[in-house]
């Protein structure tokens, strides 16, 4: 009996993805799935250290894990004229963010790189991604950068859109913003690769045909989000790019990477390399 620990975070669009694992609903032949959840920080470390078998990482945190890790075709969170959110407590332009405390959900999060490119003259101050809403709220930072629910939440706290950061990139490049993807240890051997690969899509492919079943059982990590919310927030990032990256989203990940390198935030040039 072969254990192989998959790591996601602790959100209702991962738990939505994972579901049909988790419950038992697919056969594993022969494989037992142990799961790991935990922030996505958190996993984007351990992922550094190889410590997981298969897990959810950042698209930025890839960029320094590709000489360990692959990445699987399916479980992408591709953010497609959609992402994360500058917001503040008052109006302001992007002139105005320059040099200003920005709450961050940690620096090897998509959202940050996206940001740096989008203005590289900022004060980054690291908060649980869970924080940062209440932090600008209570001006621990003048502007937040918000990630999962709180893309869908921030203005229940009084808080204004400075930017959507998938719809500038979207004005960018005509490309969806890839902020997560699962990746696979590439020690594990191409026959097991292949059966982590067709489990993992085969659980996407079962939440999105039982999408109450699938819904019912993220609703636990939805945090705070009713029902109709959490079913937007899942359809935003579990959905056709999910089951797979396409020609498109393949593309997507080789220029947010490579915008990253360009612009020296990335220090090291960067194979992407997926798993077919």
């Amino acid at each position: 009996m072969t254990t192989i620990h998959v790591a996601h975070s602790p959100d209702s669009d991962d738990a939505f993805m994972f579901y049909a694992l988790a419950a038992g609903k697919i056969d594993t032949e022969g494989l037992t799935y142990v799961h790991e959840l935990q922030d996505i920080e958190t996993l984007n470390h351990r992922a550094m250290r190889g410590e997981l078998e298969v897990t959810a990482v950042s698209i930025h945190a890839y960029a320094y894990l590709s000489d360990k890790y692959a990445l699987l075709p399916h479980g992408a969170s591709m953010g497609d004229r959609y992402g994360p959110r500058l917001v503040a407590r008052t109006p302001m332009t992007r002139a105005d963010i320059r040099g200003k405390r920005i709450a961050i959900p940690g620096t090897l999060t998509s959202a940050y790189l996206a940001l740096r490119i989008f203005e590289p003259n900022f004060e980054p101050v690291v908060t649980p991604f869970d924080q940062i809403e209440q932090a600008v709220v209570e001006g621990k930072a003048e502007v937040g950068l918000l990630i999962h629910e709180g893309q869908l939440t921030f203005g229940d706290q009084g808080l204004h859109l400075i930017q959507d950061l998938g719809e500038w990139w979207y004005g960018e490049t005509g490309l969806p913003l890839p902020l997560g993807g699962n990746v696979v240890r590439k020690d594990l051997g191409d026959d097991l690769t292949r059966k982590i690969s067709r489990h993992l899509h085969d659980s996407i492919a079962y939440g999105l045909d039982h999408r109450s079943a699938a819904l019912d059982h993220s609703m636990k990590y939805a945090r705070g989000l009713d029902r109709s919310k959490a079913d937007t927030f899942v359809g935003m990032y579990v959905n056709e790019w999910t089951l797979d990256y396409g020609p498109r989203g393949r593309k997507a990940v080789r220029e947010f990477l490579q915008r990253g390198v360009d612009t020296g935030l990335i220090t090291n040039p960067v194979t992407v390399e997926f798993v077919d």
